[in-house]
This record gives structure tokens, C-alpha cells and sequence, in this order.
């Protein structure tokens, strides 16, 4: 069994330098930093656990008293992306977005889920792609192929949406729909649409004037696409009967994360739309000023409501208000209070 002397070190905001524990687990590295996990021996009080993690800035900061040939201190390295790596990372993945979108008008793909955090290009690829394939039949004066539907939406206004898009070719594209996630029979009407069987027909089984009215059957063959876009984490979701649904219909779809989970993944995607040419291009604006909004937001990642395209628009928006004060503008009006 080994012991360790503990140089440096603090649980819980307490300090244990020069403290004595017996050592479970050597040295590691993590999220937050290095820890050795250790026996407590009620050095912390009766409710904590026997086994704990104490912080140590590094493998220096212990000190073996005896057994260091029993277990031998481990060094575990977490690999860290470069910011170079991450904006290629997440350009890949709006690559695929856009190519995936491709084949979901074209008809090579039934269905796609689309999933980051709100403010970030998600609506803006699909929609380009829409709309560059629908340019045509604009022009011509034909029906528009595909539809943007956004907000709330009923299980009943779901339905008659589908049957209005339920021709061959035709690409349904919920934006944050988020609602008809949360609903169970909302949720029994996308299944049936977007069955792998070669037919998909859906069903209304209850008497509805609404559908006399518009002049919906009760029941049709589905065979469009659609393309659910949302900031909904699915493993947040608690009911465990609709996370059964919800991976029901995600075994329906081609899932795409865009792997934005952190404030440096969504920076540096705004970083890259910024080298790419297309952030400030509505502006007036030297390279430097694009500069200084970006260091500006950089510098204030924590501070700012949120981070996003829509933010560094806003910044913009500013400093056309004012281009020698809008940093203290940004300060009232762009940050939390605390």
C-alpha cells in the first residue's frame, strides 16, 4: 500500500498541503487540472466519501513516503485541438450539411436531424441549398418545392402540413419546431412519415372539421423529405416514453451533430465564417474593425448573453452607432449583469 505526501494541493477549496493520504489512484490530468485520488480517513468530515479527488497542480506537488514501487504515478495526457483543428473540424461538418441537404432534395435521403446550439449558420445552409434548387421553378412560376415552417405546431397542423408537401421530390424543413418533438402523437405522425417501408401512409383517426375544411383526407402517402433543425439536446429530454420516441425517429433519420458543444467551438465557427469573407459583408468595415469585433468578443466569452452570429452582427450594428463608444454600448447592452 502507498502513501503519499501531498506538497501542494486543496479538496473542495480546503488546503491539504503537507498532508499525508494513503493513495488509491497516481496522478492524472483532467478537465480542470491534475488530482490523485486518495482515502479520505474523515480528514473532510463523516458525510463525504471515503474515496476523493484532491487537486494538485502537477506530479510534482506529491511526494511518495512509502510503496512508490507499488503504484506508480500515471500521467494521462487529453488531447487538445488546436483552434486551426476545431474550425476545420466544424467546417467538415457544415460540408456535410450542405451536401447531406443535397441529397435530401434530390431524393437520395428520406430525412435529416440537424443539431447545434441556436445562432450558428444551421438554417442558413439548408436554406441555401433550398432555395438554389428551387430557383428554377421561381423563375418559371411553378409551386415551390420545399417549405420553411417555424414556431409551434400542433399534432392536427403537422399533419395537413405533410399532406401539402406529400408529392415526390417535395422537402419539408422544420426550424425550430421544437413542439412537435414534445408531443407524443405529434411524434406517431413523423414516425409514420418517415417509415423505411416503401410506402409511408399516415393517418388521422378521429373526426376533425379542420380536415373537412381544408380538404385533407384522413389518410395519405407520404413521399417527400425532411429536415428537422433544432437546438434540442435528445439525451436532455427526461420521459423516458419520449426519449423512446424520439430514438424511434432518429432511427428513421440521418443524424448530423455539428459539434459545437463548447463557447471556443462556437467562437472559432464565427472566426471562420469572419476569414471566410461572409460575416461582415453588409458593413462598411476595415479588416481591422472585423478585427477588433472578434478580439472583442474573444477577450468577453464568458460575459456575452450569448455566442453567435447573431451577436457579432449586433457588435456591428454598434459600432455604426457609434465607432469610438460601442464597446461601452456592447458592455450595457450585449452582457450579463453579473
Amino acid at each position: 500500500m502507498s502513501t503519499i505526501l501531498i506538497k501542494n494541493g486543496s479538496y473542495r477549496g480546503t488546503q491539504v498541503s503537507g498532508m499525508i493520504f494513503e493513495l488509491v489512484k497516481g496522478f492524472q490530468t483532467g478537465a480542470k487540472g491534475g488530482y490523485v485520488t486518495v482515502k479520505a480517513d474523515g480528514y473532510f468530515g463523516p458525510d463525504l466519501p471515503d474515496v476523493v479527488r484532491v487537486n494538485v497542480p502537477s506530479i510534482e506537488d506529491i511526494e511518495f513516503v512509502t510503496g512508490e514501487t507499488t503504484i506508480q504515478p500515471k500521467v494521462e495526457v487529453v488531447a487538445q485541438e488546436t483552434d486551426e483543428e476545431v474550425m476545420n473540424r466544424i467546417e467538415e461538418r457544415f460540408e456535410i450539411l450542405h451536401q447531406m441537404t443535397r441529397a435530401t432534395i434530390s431524393g437520395d435521403v428520406r430525412a435529416m436531424i440537424v443539431v447545434g446550439p441556436p445562432g450558428v449558420g444551421k438554417s442558413y445552409g439548408v436554406e441555401f441549398e433550398l432555395e438554389k434548387s428551387g430557383l428554377f421553378d421561381k423563375i418559371s412560376g411553378k409551386k415551390i418545392k420545399y417549405e420553411v415552417v417555424k414556431g409551434a405546431m400542433t399534432p392536427i397542423g403537422l399533419y395537413c402540413t405533410l399532406y401539402r408537401h406529400s408529392d415526390a421530390n417535395n422537402v419539408l424543413v422544420f426550424d425550430d419546431c421544437d413542439s412537435v418533438f414534445q408531443d407524443e402523437l405529434a411524434l406517431n405522425i413523423l414516425k409514420a412519415a418517415l417509415d423505411s417501408g416503401k410506402k409511408r401512409k399516415i393517418h388521422w383517426n378521429s373526426d376533425s372539421a379542420m380536415l373537412r375544411r381544408e380538404g385533407v383526407p384522413d389518410m395519405f402517402d407520404f413521399k417527400g423529405g425532411a429536415i428537422f433543425i433544432t437546438n434540442l439536446k435528445f439525451d436532455n429530454i427526461k420521459s423516458k416514453k419520449m426519449q423512446d420516441h424520439l430514438e424511434a425517429l432518429q432511427s428513421r433519420c440521418h443524424f448530423l451533430d455539428l459539434t459545437l458543444d463548447t463557447m471556443r467551438d462556437k467562437f472559432l465557427r464565427i472566426k471562420q465564417i469572419f476569414r471566410q469573407g461572409q460575416l461582415f459583408n453588409d458593413y462598411d468595415f476595415t479588416p481591422e474593425q472585423g478585427d477588433e469585433i472578434l478580439a472583442f468578443m474573444d477577450a468577453n466569452q464568458n460575459r456575452l448573453r450569448e455566442m453567435s452570429l447573431r451577436m457579432a452582427l449586433k457588435l456591428a450594428d454598434l459600432t455604426k452607432v457609434s465607432k469610438d463608444n460601442w464597446k461601452a454600448l456592447a458592455v450595457s447592452t450585449c452582457m450579463k449583469n453579473s
